[in-house]
């Protein structure tokens, strides 16, 4: 077997886009390789590009009905929806972008990607079954959209009963399904992310070598595994309800619906660590990138993404204080809900800390790991203002919900999918990006956020109810600067879809290594060749030695 010693780069300062001189690169996006060696290939970087195609599609659709909503609410009063379509709205947009674009969007893109690559692998342990959960994705998908067109559907994005079994009028089952199946991709990626973590690194390559992406991608196929089971085996038991008249959930048949609500959210509580662990292996990344700096307290950061997911398990009743649930274990609930605060809370302040004295680059994707810092950071301390049941008694179902989910999700883990797609580009692509239009999206992403969320805290504290087509007149000036907002960060959004493929054509080569970085990543050429490698590399070396160089 033929090695090669990987040493990181010296720390130099990060170069601009268009230092790199000719062109020496594969095109993975050359269309000329045609259509059915896309749809046929096992090449994990393939998969993961057509993930990202994909992807992008539900984005910007889930975002549409994003788009509708805040114009809806742009008035006080339900002048351009029908309550039932309003309501059709804000559930498809919630199942499209937390189901079809926040769980799969890293591990699935990102992920796939990059995986293998940290790892010293030629591929993921079973190329067949990465292709495969592509086509599962896509059906999900499929069956998505079918009964989006077939009269939508108006359960909240929750599904909960008896909302998803009495519906008559709206498309509850092929959504539904749609979700389901979408499952069984999730769980296809993460057992290969498993096998390949255990089986396939690197000569040399420990568990205390990995990149912290790895862990936390890791950690996140732990959860999925377990997790998604039990939504899939809720679905089919709505599905049996609805068409057998089995007396499951509803009580009108003898079934109990806070049933529902336990078995719902003892899957989507850590779906929300499915999607926000990944985001936080990323901006590891970024953090110690570009700050040249060895990353502060690696192994408590990879010990609080497992951590994460093991207490992801057991908070599941916070999300149940107004379900009738007993007050003894609405407490134990909520102190569980502080200590999970925990290990997110090490993350931060590790970050933070790897940041102090550090020679710091404000290249784009560090702007996004700050505005992710940032963000999350208000996301989860309104997190632990909602554990407390009596406060969030007097919030729930109001925008204050609405505004934490988000500063969590959007703020959390879109701006580190956006950050993380912005540092990998060039070696997905081997094509740098335009740094000033970049670092304007970038801006424009976190000043139309905040302006967007930050108003729904105030109405949602002073009783603004979600969910609603209408509100009273004193909620209408937050709410025209909340759509405001929302067009400034739906055009920071739209900027990088355009000159991301501006680049792909007009763009300078980047090199293998553009931002001076370690990891297994950035010894290979930009896109990396089929195998990865030309010799299977050997690790000597601690992930992140930079300090080495300084």
């Amino acid at each position: 077997m033929s090695t090669v010693a990987y040493s990181p780069p010296k720390a130099e300062p990060i170069p601009v886009a268009g230092d790199y001189g000719p062109e020496t690169r594969v095109d993975y996006i050359n269309c000329a390789w045609g259509v059915r060696s896309w749809l046929l290939t096992v090449d994990h970087k393939r998969i993961a590009l057509l993930y990202l195609f994909a992807i992008t599609a539900m984005f910007f659709l889930g975002g549409a009905f994003a788009v509708l909503i805040r114009i809806e609410l742009l008035t006080p009063k339900s002048d351009l929806f029908e309550p039932d379509t309003y309501n059709r709205m804000f559930t498809m947009h919630g199942i499209v972008m937390t189901f079809f674009f926040l769980i799969p969007g890293v591990p699935s893109v990102l992920g796939n990607f990059l995986l293998p690559i940290m790892l010293g692998a030629k591929d993921l342990a079973f190329p067949k079954l990465n292709l495969a959960s592509w086509y599962i994705y896509i059906l999900g998908c499929l069956l998505t959209l079918a009964g989006i067109i077939w009269g939508g559907i108006d359960t909240g994005w929750t599904f909960y009963t008896p909302y998803s079994t009495r519906s008559a009028h709206t498309s509850v089952m092929p959504v539904a399904v749609g979700v389901l199946v979408l499952g069984f991709s999730s769980i296809l990626t993460a057992l290969n992310f498993i096998v390949t973590t255990h089986t396939m690194r690197a000569p040399g390559l420990t568990w205390f070598k990995l990149p912290l992406f790895v862990w936390s991608s890791y950690a996140t196929s732990l959860v999925v595994m377990l997790g998604t089971p039990v939504i899939t085996t809720t679905l089919v038991l709505v599905a049996v309800e609805r068409f057998a008249g089995v007396g499951i959930f509803d009580p009108k048949a003898g079934g109990d619906p806070v049933l529902f609500q336990h078995l719902f959210w003892f899957y989507s509580h850590p779906a929300v660590y499915i999607m926000i662990l990944p985001a936080m292996g990323v901006i590891s990344e970024l953090v110690t990138a570009f700050s040249r700096k060895t990353i502060f307290g690696y192994q408590f950061v990879a010990f609080a993404s497992m951590a994460i997911a093991v207490f992801g398990f057991l908070v599941w009743g916070h999300h149940m204080f107004v379900s009738g649930q007993s007050p003894y274990a609405s407490t134990i609930f909520s102190l569980i809900s502080y200590v999970v605060a925990i290990p997110s809370a090490v993350k931060v302040f590790n970050w933070t800390a790897t940041l102090y004295k550090g020679s710091i680059s404000w290249a784009t994707p560090m702007l996004y790991a700050i505005g992710f810092i940032g963000l999350f950071t208000i996301g989860g301390l309104t997190g632990l203002v909602l554990a407390s049941p009596p406060v969030d008694v007097h919030v729930t179902d109001t925008y204050f919900v609405v505004a934490h989910f988000h500063y969590v999700m959007v703020g959390g883990t879109i701006m580190a999918y956006m950050g993380g797609l912005h540092y990998w580009w060039p070696k997905m692509t081997g094509r740098m990006y335009p740094e000033g239009w970049a670092k304007a999206a970038a801006l424009l992403v976190f000043f139309g956020f905040n302006l967007t969320f930050f108003p729904q805290f105030l109405v949602g504290y002073a009783g603004m109810n979600r969910r609603y087509a209408s509100y009273v007149d004193e909620f209408q000036v937050l709410n025209v600067l909340s759509t405001a907002g929302a067009s400034i960060l739906g055009f920071g959004f739209l900027l990088p879809f355009g000159y991301f493929g501006w680049s792909l054509r007009y763009a300078k080569a980047a090199g293998p290594n553009p931002w001076g970085a370690t990891g297994l990543e950035w010894t290979t050429e930009s896109p990396p060749p089929p195998h990865n490698f030309e010799v299977t590399p050997t690790v000597t070396l601690p992930p992140y030695e930079y300090a080495t160089h300084n």
